[in-house]
This record gives C-alpha cells, sequence and structure tokens, in this order.
C-alpha cells in the first residue's frame, strides 16, 4: 500500500460523507469592497473569474438552473457522487443576512446537493453572520473558504486585497469558535515575496484552526492590473518551473502542521489566457503526482519540520 506523505482533503470528504463528494461552482450575483469603491475599485490586481468559471456558471441564471446544469454535467461522468453547493464567484458573504440566507437556502433547497461551501474574504463576516453559519452549520455541511493569499500586509497592499492578514486571524479563530468548518486559500508566489517569504506562509497558516488549506500558483493573465505591472516590474516576480515548484511544495509541506488538509497545489486556468509561467498544459492532477514523487525521494513528509512556535 503506497504510504500517504500528506493529507489530502478528499480523506476529510470521505471521513464526513463516506464517498467523494463534487463541488458545483456557482455565481451568485456578489461582488466586492474592493471594486465597488468601499474599501477600494478593480478588484484584485490578479483576478479575472472567468480564469476559473465553468461554463454553466453566470449570474444571468438562478442558482437552482446553475446547480442543475453543474450536476448534470459532472452525473455524466461519474456515478453515486454526492453535491456542495460552492459559491465561488466573487465575495459571498457580502451582503446584508436576510439576502445571504435567501440565496443560501435555495441552493439547499436543491434535492441532489448535501451542504454548501462559501468563498469569501476574512473582512467580509461578522458576528452575526457568523452565528448564523453556525446555527446552519448544524442543520447541514456548511464550509467556509477564505482568501487570505499572503500573511504579509505588503503583499496584501500591493495586489489590492484591501484586507490584512490580522483580519485573516481575527476570522479563522471566530470561525473555529463557533464550530464551523473553513479553508483557506494562498497564492504562491505574489509579487515581491521570496522563497523564505513563502516558507514562512507555512509555518504562520499552521498556527491558525483551518481545516483544509488550498494553495496555487500564482498565474498572469491576459486582462488583469497584475499584467501590467508584471511587464514594468517582472524583477519583482519569481515564476518558477515545473520542478522548482514542485521543490517549493515539498519545502513548504514540511514546515506545515500535519493536521491540515490540502485541498490542492495548483490552479489551471485556460491556455490562452495565461502570460505566464507556461508549464506545458499539465494537469492538476499530474502536478499533483510530481509532488508524490518528490516527497517519497526526500523520504520526507507534511509536517516533518513543523514546529507549533515561529
Amino acid at each position: 500500500m503506497k504510504a500517504v506523505r500528506y493529507r489530502p482533503a478528499r480523506e476529510l470528504y470521505k471521513k464526513l460523507f463516506g464517498q467523494r463528494v463534487q463541488k458545483i461552482s456557482i455565481d451568485a450575483g456578489f461582488t466586492c469592497p474592493n471594486r465597488d469603491g468601499t474599501l477600494s475599485t478593480g478588484g484584485c490586481t490578479y483576478c479575472i473569474n472567468s480564469s476559473f468559471t465553468p461554463y454553466y456558471v453566470s449570474r444571468q441564471k438562478s442558482i437552482s438552473s446553475q446547480l442543475d446544469e453543474g450536476i448534470d454535467f459532472f452525473a455524466k461522468k461519474y456515478k453515486s457522487w454526492k453535491y456542495i453547493a460552492y459559491f465561488q464567484a466573487y465575495t459571498n458573504t457580502y451582503a446584508p443576512l436576510p439576502v445571504l440566507k435567501q440565496k443560501y437556502q435555495e441552493a439547499l433547497s436543491h434535492p441532489d446537493v448535501i451542504g454548501i461551501d462559501i468563498s469569501t474574504r476574512p473582512d467580509c463576516v461578522d458576528e452575526q453572520k457568523l452565528d448564523y453559519l453556525a446555527e446552519l452549520s448544524k442543520r447541514t455541511f456548511v464550509m467556509i473558504e477564505y482568501g487570505v493569499e499572503s500573511t504579509i500586509n505588503k503583499t496584501l497592499d500591493r495586489v489590492n486585497r484591501a484586507h490584512t492578514f490580522e483580519q485573516a486571524i481575527w476570522a479563522i479563530t471566530e470561525t473555529a469558535r463557533r464550530g464551523i468548518l473553513q479553508s483557506a486559500h494562498l497564492i504562491i508566489g505574489l509579487p515581491g515575496e521570496s522563497r523564505q517569504d513563502i516558507l514562512s506562509h507555512a509555518e504562520k497558516i499552521s498556527l491558525l484552526p483551518i481545516n483544509i488549506l488550498k494553495l496555487h500558483q500564482l498565474q498572469i493573465l491576459r486582462g488583469t492590473r497584475m499584467a501590467k505591472d508584471f511587464e514594468q516590474h517582472s524583477e519583482d516576480y519569481k515564476l518558477w518551473d515545473i520542478d522548482q515548484y514542485v521543490e517549493l511544495m515539498v519545502d513548504f509541506l514540511e514546515r506545515l502542521s500535519p493536521r491540515i488538509y490540502i485541498d490542492r497545489f495548483t490552479n489551471e486556468s485556460p491556455k490562452d489566457m495565461i502570460i505566464a509561467p507556461h508549464w506545458n498544459g499539465l494537469k492538476n492532477f499530474e502536478i499533483t503526482h510530481k509532488i508524490e514523487q518528490r516527497l517519497a525521494e526526500r523520504h520526507t513528509w507534511q509536517g516533518r519540520l513543523w514546529k507549533k512556535s515561529i
């Protein structure tokens, strides 16, 4: 039997549901406070939602219609999966609580949906919203996914996140205190960050009570403000080739708490949107396999160098 050298998130979902689950992405019509002028405008400099949005996702369609189309697509490929409504596009707690309740309940009323996963910013939850989600989580599956992106405030400011790492600490701590499952999202390779900065993300995130960590490499995409910044300040960007990134992920895993599950290591954007880096069309699962191989070659594992204090 092959030794598992890191904790894949599928193990947690199997423990919770007894089988594999599939997330069905939804655009529920939200925006972000760094888009609408509340905190800033233009959104995150790297963001273009069409880079990760499935064909059936559109705010012109109802939540129920998007779920119907997404489930129909996956049901043709896989049998007997359970489905989670994934509120993915933009900031999915950025509305008054009555609006959130209506949108979440529409998703949960779908007969094939067994829970919701809510992608949001750490500065867009409050005590009232978290109390509601805690109560909801007693009746159905609820996961909150926080876009942390970096543990360095200077980086967050540069990419126009318009929140701080301290706000992420507050949100994650309060979410855990209420017993709500949660994941954190980090982007590896944001401008100005060194290799040591990235490894320090693992140490800092390990101190927080998250259940799942989702990672992906920075991709410079056409049509983003980051594309212009990259053109003008390419020296601030470290874009790894495949082998370098695999080595970095092994080093990262060694410093990450062994209790944290890993959802993914990379992201796939449409090839025609990518300016850099180009990884010859390798799929997420292929890169994951390379990381697993390298862990075995180095005789190492998640948490080998982890310490409870920084």
